[in-house]
């Protein structure tokens, strides 16, 4: 425990919202159990209820009678969140995906309940959340409703019609005193009056006698095949856990504010257990109520009588928690539960040189917190799909986490396309109800070489590439070039590059769409479209001789019109995106030694082309220059937006965007140098660049398994690789190594100016050279 201490808050305590109560006596439901014509399809139901138009609670019940327990699942599509309960237990804790997966389109979840039902009668409860309003990450569809359906096989044995019970939770309150969420959230502050609570309304002995019938929304499609089926896992539930801190249990407040430790930034329902009169009001918040420069959510629960229990439903994220409890309340217990995106961390990287380990576990800590529904930016002011993020949030779980996290790439994918629009452009964040802003760098980061192309060549995963490649296609089309041969500038709907100052926003936009170019001319090779690859092939090379015709100044690259300092993004981007040629290196270099404007965001190319010159000392200089404040702080686990926090950054300062996170892939793809050469992993690289460090260990979890690599360098070179099956690996020993063993064999090796390649197919090798 911190402290108890005097904490001067910025809320404003709410006012109760009368409510009426329902009866909560407990007696067996009288609703009798209909058997379900197959051809009969389910209604979206809501309750007779007036509701509220924003941060609605809805409570569903229903009997089902079930012959055979196995194969039975069960379906559901709302606006926007819920909880199901099946006799009473908890069998999904937030089910749900915001909004939408096109524009005005739902997705519905589908689980197998076997494991929670018995032969002959069982209770379904539901609680919903309806957001009731738009945001950066949500399209509110205006009708806070319910679509179900539990099913055996092919058998219907319920379906969401007039005869299921509803009502709207009198507990829940509507609206809480402000400060409210900013304007880019689509949830509510959640606030609980445990006096008007209805106890164990999902258990099978409750008796829903006094609930009205459910109210079916006629003109609203409820259609199955409209809506999008959940294309990700449902969360990962870590369970309800005590705070880092030693609390001694139970104690009374003293009315001051009680400040806990979680043990890194992690998205969580905070739970309190107390003892209290009735009408006490206890406000929950973390360390990121207002992160970002924003309000962001708060949870706050009003007393009941006696000993009580309450865990707020409503996630938030911080690396502590604020309990405003009032004077005199015992406080028996006080947890969180984490909750997160189902993916393990698979990947890890170690070295000799405690700053880059640390630097990657942050990143890995900064991505998972910014997964959920979608990719975020960042888990408390936004929370939105931004695709500059995405890119680089994607790339960094290719090396960091399981394969079940490629399937949230695949899901932005899709919904960056089929939200494009009649005229072909396309935008984010998305889903979005209040923005339809083009970013046209962040856009044509997103469908190019590091975006959509960098999916399949780790996945192997084509399928989606098919479905969008002409979407893509019809988007670069909206492009279109000058007298030059270079780019005509498109101001889009939000002119950004990056955060920072001397940002040379034609130089930026021109290399990225080469990347753009680039990545939908591998993808048409990929699909043996060869006359749009030639094409292609054919505008990429005259664009690349204008480019540097235009451009190149004799040691950097320039516009005509600017006349500010040298972008050092530009630069790097010119080299990772291959319009920079070998010759240009050297001069290139000398200006990422001397010039450093980029965001963080932007770092990652910059870090990159210098990996890619050959120059890995200066790379992991600069990087240790550029995020060492960041990395090196004490007690923030995560990643900034910008190089200082909050006023000191940019954009809002938050301290949790993994768009910061590029040096964790850099670290394994270059530093370990591990990366696939042909899609999925079929083969891959093993080519280090460990500049000054003598020590490397890694493992890559890629689609074909996990990748084990161990490097030892000092006067002789020990390098230890385990190749999973079906794949194969080529490995680059620096050739001043020589007597290539393998295994304590001879070996037969290819050369090149620099390396001696082995290559070799699944199994564990430890390959040795001695130095001269």
């Amino acid at each position: 425990m911190n402290s108890r201490k005097a904490y001067h808050l910025f809320i404003i305590l709410c006012g109760l919202l009368v409510i009426s109560c329902r009866s909560t006596s407990k007696q067996t439901d009288s609703a009798p159990v209909q058997e379900i014509d197959a051809h009969l399809k389910p209604a979206w139901i809501t309750s007779q209820d007036s509701l509220p138009k924003e941060n609605a609670w809805l409570i569903f019940r229903k009997k089902v009678n079930i012959e055979r327990q196995d194969d039975v699942s069960i379906k559901i599509a709302v606006d926007s969140k819920y909880w199901l309960y099946i006799n009473g237990e908890m069998v999904v804790f937030e089910g749900g995906l915001k909004r939408g997966p096109s524009p005005d389109a739902y997705y519905y979840d589908e689980i197998d309940i076997s494991n929670y039902l018995k032969r002959g009668e069982n209770t379904l409860g539901i609680l919903m959340w309806y957001f009731g309003k738009d945001g950066m990450s949500h399209q509110s569809s205006g009708y806070p409703a319910l679509m179900s359906e539990v099913s055996n096989q092919s058998k219907k044995l319920v379906v969401s019609d007039a005869s299921w019970k509803v009502m709207q939770h009198p507990a829940y309150l509507s609206k809480s005193e402000p400060p409210y969420p900013n304007w880019r959230l689509p949830e509510s502050n959640v606030v609980f009056d445990a006096r008007r609570d209805i106890k164990d309304w999902y258990t099978p002995d409750y008796s829903t006698s006094q609930w009205l019938n459910a109210n079916i929304l006629p003109d609203v499609n409820a259609d199955w095949s409209n809506m999008r089926s959940r294309p990700i896992p449902q969360w990962k539930d870590f369970g309800l856990k005590a705070y880092q801190d030693s609390v001694m249990f139970p104690f009374e407040s003293d009315g001051d504010t009680l400040i806990v430790d979680l043990p890194y930034n992690a998205q969580i329902t905070p739970y309190l257990k107390v003892q209290a009169n009735e009408g006490q009001k206890i406000s929950i918040l973390t360390d990121h109520y207002k992160g970002g420069s924003a309000y962001n959510v708060r949870a706050e629960y009003i007393t009941k009588q006696g000993v009580q229990e309450y865990e707020s439903m409503g996630w938030m994220n911080g690396e502590k928690v604020f309990y405003v409890i009032p004077k005199g309340i015992t406080v028996l217990d006080l947890k969180y539960r984490e909750t997160g995106y189902d993916t393990e961390f698979s990947g890890s990287f170690s070295c000799d040189d405690a700053f880059y380990n640390k630097l990657w576990k942050k990143a890995r800590r900064t991505l998972y917190v910014t997964m959920r529904d979608t990719y975020m930016d960042c888990p408390d002011r936004e929370r939105a799909q931004w695709w500059g993020d995405v890119v680089l949030e994607s790339g960094e779980a290719f090396y960091a986490l399981d394969r079940k996290a490629d399937a949230l790439m695949k899901k932005g994918m899709y919904e960056l396309m089929n939200w494009q629009r009649k005229d072909s452009t396309i935008f984010s964040p998305i889903p979005a109800g209040n923005w339809d802003k083009e970013l046209p760098g962040q856009m044509l980061a997103s469908i190019g070489y590091y975006g959509f192309w960098n999916y399949y060549w780790q996945t192997g995963d084509l399928q989606p590439l098919k479905e969008l490649y002409q979407p893509v296609k019809e988007y670069l089309s909206v492009y279109t070039l000058n007298a030059s041969g270079t780019l005509d500038i498109r101001q889009g709907g939000w002119f950004w590059g990056d955060w920072g100052e001397h940002k040379e926003m034609e130089l930026l936009q021109n290399t990225q769409y080469y990347l753009a170019l680039k990545g939908l001319l591998l993808l048409a090779e990929e699909l043996g479209y060869k006359k749009d690859a030639d094409q292609l092939s054919a505008n990429m090379s005259s664009f690349k001789k204008a480019f540097n015709k235009h451009y190149w100044k004799t040691d950097h690259y320039r516009s005509g019109d600017y006349t500010g300092k040298i972008d050092d993004r530009s630069q790097g981007l010119a080299v990772v995106s291959g319009l920079a040629a070998e010759d240009k290196y050297d001069a290139i270099s000398k200006v990422l030694q001397v010039e450093k404007h980029a965001s963080p965001y932007m770092e990652k190319y910059i870090l990159e082309a210098l990996f890619q010159m050959g120059e890995p000392e200066l790379a992991l200089q600069r990087m240790k220059e550029r995020f060492g404040v960041m990395v090196n702080h004490p007690t923030i686990t995560t990643l900034w937006e910008g190089w200082g926090i909050g006023a000191e950054g940019y954009g809002g300062g938050t301290t949790n965007h993994a768009w910061s996170g590029g040096g964790l892939t850099l670290l394994s793809q270059y530093v370990a140098g591990i990366a696939p050469t042909s899609p999925g992993y079929q083969t891959f690289d093993v080519k280090p660049q460990p500049g000054f460090l003598k020590y490397i260990k890694a493992v890559v979890p890629s689609i074909k398994g996990n990748i084990h690599f161990e490097l030892s360098k000092g006067e002789d070179y020990k390098l230890i690789i385990e190749v999973p099956k079906d794949s194969e690996a080529s490995i680059y020993i620096p050739k001043q190594f020589t007597s290539i063993s393998i295994n304590n064999g001879k070996v037969d090796y290819s050369t090149t100016d620099t390396h001696n390649i082995v290559i070799v197919k699944s199994g564990k090798y430890i390959i040795e050279g001695k130095g001269n």
